[in-house]
């Protein structure tokens, strides 16, 4: 990817100039998950698994949503694309955002949104060689138990995922999986096709995200602006654990950390990056779909170098921080 520097908005210091190549062919339509069949339509109404129907509170869209860390496994991979599946096995998941300025509560349209995170089985594109976190089997995957309510005990345990501790790692291998960039729309919508994320040793099942802004939309892509956002997002524990029960992840052996105990999560909720979620909950298979609104200050700068602002209620990065 090229970068030059260039100067944003008065008071910032300067940034890199960030250029991202369309690649591919034709426009993948994000109207559902095979037999899952889950719409993208408004927010309003959905619910998590086994709850009621809830709406979200008008004052939510004053929430800036917590900034984190970059984590070592970002890679500025050139792919236009809302498809980032490719040919990845896991259950089908339509990720459905809208990114509104956290202050006027206005959608942000025309900003470029990247995701990644990792496979079903833990292990992130470009960094294959790393496997599912830096370490074999752990304890057995988790049981399809319900999650009783009590805060689980213990820590995390088994080497960081990454050996430079919450730093970027240069990429080992040309595999680009479950990673890619669009554009919002001018009701500040973004949607990507992708499976559900598996776990590794240190983390709980997450997916990256990064908003860009200021930026144009050119022939070859997106060119420009700056980060005004770099999170992450979660997945509620009951999710997870219907997960389990189901291939690939079934064959995941490797100790999970809980949302709990997760040093990233912030336990603060949707601010926190806490997905919505919905799903047949006798069949998780069939596909879930995950929304979100994503509160930003598109005249920030937040890359995910330094970690959480003072300002931020994020818990403090961990040594494994990915």
């Amino acid at each position: 990817m090229t970068e030059k520097p260039e100067q944003v908005r008065e008071g910032t210091a300067e940034l890199t100039r960030r250029r991202v190549v369309a690649v591919g062919a034709g426009v993948v339509a994000v109207a559902g998950l095979g037999a899952g069949a889950l719409a993208v339509d408004a927010v309003a109404g959905e619910r998590r698994p086994g709850g009621k129907g809830e709406r979200p509170a008008a004052e939510d869209c004053y929430v800036l949503t917590s900034e984190t860390v970059e984590g070592p496994y970002y890679i500025d991979a050139d792919k236009i694309r809302r498809d980032v599946r490719e040919d990845r096995e896991g259950i089908p998941l339509l990720l459905d955002l809208k990114v509104i300025d956290a202050v006027t509560c206005r959608p942000v349209a025309d900003a470029a949104v990247d995701i990644w995170h990792c496979d079903a089985v833990g292990v992130y594109s470009g960094y294959e060689d790393m496997g599912n976190g830096g370490g074999g089997g752990g304890g057995p995957a988790p049981t399809g138990e319900p999650p009783t309510g009590e805060p689980p005990t213990g820590a995390p345990t088994g080497e960081p995922p990454s050996g430079n501790p919450g730093g970027h790692q240069e990429p080992t291998d040309d595999s680009r999986y479950l990673r890619g960039t669009w554009r919002t729309d001018r009701h500040g919508r973004v949607a990507f096709r992708t499976v559900f994320p598996g776990w590794y040793r240190g983390r709980c099942v997450h997916i990256h995200a990064k908003v860009h802004v200021d930026g144009a939309w050119t022939d070859a892509g997106y060119e420009g602006g700056h980060t005004c956002h770099t999170g992450q997002f979660f997945f509620d524990e009951e999710s997870v654990l219907a997960t389990a029960a189901v291939e690939p992840y079934a064959s995941n052996t490797v100790e999970r950390t809980t949302l709990t105990e997760d040093t990233i999560y912030d336990q603060s909720g949707t601010a926190g990056g806490l997905l919505r979620l919905r799903y047949d909950e006798r069949d998780i298979a069939r596909g879930v779909r995950a929304s979100l609104t994503v509160g930003v200050d598109p005249d920030a700068t937040h890359d995910g170098q330094d970690g959480p602002p003072p300002s931020t209620p994020s818990a403090s990065p961990s040594p494994s921080a990915t």
